[in-house]
């Protein structure tokens, strides 16, 4: 009975905490959680992380993947490691990683099959987002697209729209088209994700925020720097994205390119001291502001 409570519980903490997904960027480690050893632990290697010590970090890991005490537990370890290996940009053991939270989640649909479906693109997403940082465009594109078919699979009563799906996928597939020097393509899916958020204004008032960030990275790895200063600035300006690590790393970058070096130490600065997740963003812009801010 007492096992039996406690399984629940961790598929709940577990649920609460992945439901957070909705945007793209989210904190995985719970800072303000309850003291427990294994949420110490957790913290712990998340501060590992976040100061470069990844091995230190991953051995904890593995040590509470190996005695979690249920496979909710278990998958809550496991995409912590995904995490760890994303600090380091390794694409494919973070990905390996969320295939074991995904292959959890996969248990769970009969029991919750709303929840369960979109969990599991949520971390097709969460390793395509890693990958993308990394550089491994093809592996992202290939997770962005299978994020989106899992999520897709959510039975009645759905709880997120497959509008959001469709914009989450168009606006993944222009920032690859925009890495890949793709200028035409890229637009195009701008303007697929702007036509999609135009068609559902309900889902358009959570993701409304992440459109500017969208054209700012189109607009960088493309070469228009002034739209991409433009934009990206915008982007920070809105509710909920002011202190969002990513989006002033970008802007730092921005501004490298244009030769404002003080303005770009400054918002690396920023990066770094907002980077205090154990998620996506942060492990892109913390090891990555770390080296910007040392040269």
């Amino acid at each position: 009975m007492n096992a039996a409570l406690s399984s629940s519980r961790s598929r709940r903490r577990l649920g609460a905490a992945l439901i957070l997904l909705a945007a793209p960027s989210i904190a995985l480690a719970q800072r303000g959680g309850p003291r427990t050893p294994r949420a110490d632990s957790l913290r712990e290697a998340s501060r590992l992380d976040s100061e470069g010590s990844t091995p230190q970090a991953r051995a904890i890991l593995q040590r509470l993947i190996d005695g979690a005490p249920d496979p909710a537990a278990k998958a809550e370890s496991q995409r912590a490691l995904a995490m760890s290996y994303a600090f380091d940009g390794d694409c494919a053991s973070a990905a390996k990683s969320e295939e074991l939270v995904i292959a959890y989640w996969v248990t769970r649909e009969q029991a919750e099959p709303q929840n369960a479906f979109y969990q599991e693109g949520e971390m097709a997403n969460e390793a395509a987002r890693v990958c993308i940082d990394a550089g491994d465009f093809n592996t992202a594109e290939r997770y962005y697209r299978r994020g989106t078919e899992l999520g897709l699979k959510e039975p009645e009563p759905r709880t997120h729209p497959k509008s959001l799906w469709d914009f989450r996928l168009t606006h993944a597939l222009a920032r690859l088209a925009a890495r890949r020097g793709n200028k035409v393509e890229a637009q195009q899916q701008v303007a697929a994700a702007r036509a999609v958020l135009d068609g559902d204004q309900a889902m358009a008032v959570q993701q409304e925020r992440y459109y500017p960030y969208l054209t700012g990275y189109v607009a960088l790895y493309t070469g228009d720097l002034k739209a991409a200063e433009t934009d990206l600035t915008k982007a920070i300006s809105l509710q909920g994205n002011t202190t969002d690590p990513f989006f002033h790393c970008l802007l730092a970058i921005t501004y490298e390119k244009l030769g404002q070096k003080d303005k770009a130490k400054e918002f690396y600065q920023k990066a770094y001291d907002f980077a205090t997740a154990h998620n996506p963003p942060a492990a892109f812009v913390r090891p990555y502001a770390r080296k910007k801010l040392a040269s």
